[in-house]
């Protein structure tokens, strides 16, 4: 009797997409998997479809019917409502539909839902006039935080410690409009001390299980400098975020936001990524923000530690099972470094050649975001901002440390740069 096995369909092309697609490729029960549009390194079937094609993914997946699920890991489809049309056209889909991940792509949305349910969260103002924006800037107090209230990939966020700074912001948002329609709406936000921490999570509308914690790096330049990025690094877990925090967090955070979107009628079914910060004594906790999927960098470190199967997890989750699912994570310790081409999170290069890969240890998994095949020469050229991931897992976070800026030093592009700190406040 032959064992067959089912072909899947992911959207997106980054090096979260290639960590999942990394993953996926572990279970006995995977197939053929597509990508929409996959990249150069991971190793899937491409369909020549962007992530934004709606259209023609529902078309795609619906007309293959060997595809049994679709996997929709970006936060523009989700909030184009891509799952959702993908049900209708009854394609299986793993992501929460529009109304849901809209806790991701309306800030100003999600800021009133913790308000409505309780959930800890910093004290904010929203405006859609700038003029309006600027008298509040000019009174509160500094340092501010000045959010986009669209989808703005990860770089729509400004701290402001000056009233100068602020001014500037409310102009860069929504008058210049540097993050486009994302700038229509602008929430004003007030700054909070601690640290940060990423917890993700499954989430199948009731039941959910949490992923180990991770802490991101967004800034460019090492010493957190630098312009806002979509994450330099990252490593898993926080050793910080103790089992009370965790509780507390759950009480607090988790709990009432899975049952305040049933209450909203919208139950999140997905990965849903709670932005914390933490006060330095563990005694309190705030939402920062939501996404409605997995984090880039921060899968590329949390999803090596699963020791069960990541296709079984999906399917418990569309299911609404997650409560019988068993999730295994290790604990071991994982790390990543993001190599980026000079200039980024602005202008930059595209078509620079990629050398050294294969000179890198089997220890590490490189995964690749920003990196394409060459269709004159045939090699690996760059062609995004953020480039390649290099990742490692180690009984210690200082042996993952040293294995990951080991090869690091073998890969080489020009003008390549990443942060020489990733870890160093362990």
């Amino acid at each position: 009797m032959t064992n067959v096995k089912d072909d899947i369909l992911v959207v997106g092309g980054g090096g979260r997409e290639h960590a999942i697609v990394w993953a996926l490729k572990k279970s006995p029960r995977v197939g053929k998997i597509y990508g929409a549009p996959g990249n150069a390194g991971m190793g899937v079937i491409e369909t020549g479809l962007s992530a934004t094609d709606i259209d023609g993914i529902v078309k795609f997946a619906s007309s293959h019917p060997e595809i049994k699920m679709t996997v929709v890991a970006p936060d523009d489809p989700l909030g184009m409502g891509l799952v959702d049309k993908l049900e209708a056209a009854g394609v299986r889909a793993f992501g929460p539909k529009k109304a849901a991940a809209r806790l991701e792509w309306s800030k100003a949305y999600a800021k009133d839902f913790m308000k409505k349910y309780g959930i800890p969260t910093a004290a904010y103002e929203t405006f859609t006039d700038a003029k309006e924006a600027k008298e509040y800037v000019k009174t509160c107090e500094l340092p501010v935080v000045l959010k986009a209230d669209g989808l703005a990939l990860g770089k729509g966020v400004l701290i402001c410690n000056t009233r100068d700074e602020a001014l500037q912001g409310v102009d860069d948002i929504m008058t210049d409009k540097k993050f486009g329609d994302a700038g229509s709406v602008l929430v004003v936000e007030q700054f909070l001390t601690g640290y940060e921490v990423s917890l993700l999570a499954f989430v199948d509308g009731k039941n959910y299980s949490l992923m180990p914690t991770s802490c991101d790096h967004k800034r460019a330049l090492d010493g957190d400098k630098g312009l806002n990025t979509g994450g330099m690094g990252a490593y898993s877990p926080c050793p910080k975020f103790t089992e009370g925090v965790k509780a507390l967090v759950e009480k607090s955070v988790v709990t009432p936001t899975v049952d305040g979107m049933i209450k909203e009628g919208a139950p999140f079914k997905g990965v849903l990524y709670f932005g914390l910060m933490v006060s330095a004594d563990n005694s309190k906790v705030n939402v920062l923000e939501y996404n409605a999927r997995f984090g880039d960098p921060e899968t590329q470190s949390v999803l090596p530690l699963l020791e069960s199967d990541l296709y079984d997890a999906f399917d418990a989750v569309i299911d609404g099972t997650l409560d019988k699912a068993e999730i295994k994570w290790s604990d071991k310790k994982s790390i990543n470094v993001v190599l980026a081409s000079g200039g980024y999170p602005l202008s930059y290069k595209k078509g620079l050649i990629i050398d050294g890969l294969e000179n890198t240890d089997e220890k590490v998994n490189v995964f690749f975001a920003g990196v394409k095949k060459c269709p004159d020469c045939g090699k690996l050229v760059t062609s995004g901002g953020r480039v390649l991931c290099v990742q490692a897992l180690a009984d210690d976070f200082g042996t993952a440390k040293r294995l990951v800026y080991d090869n690091i030093k073998k890969i080489t592009f020009e003008d390549c740069f990443y942060r020489k700190d990733i870890g160093a406040k362990l």
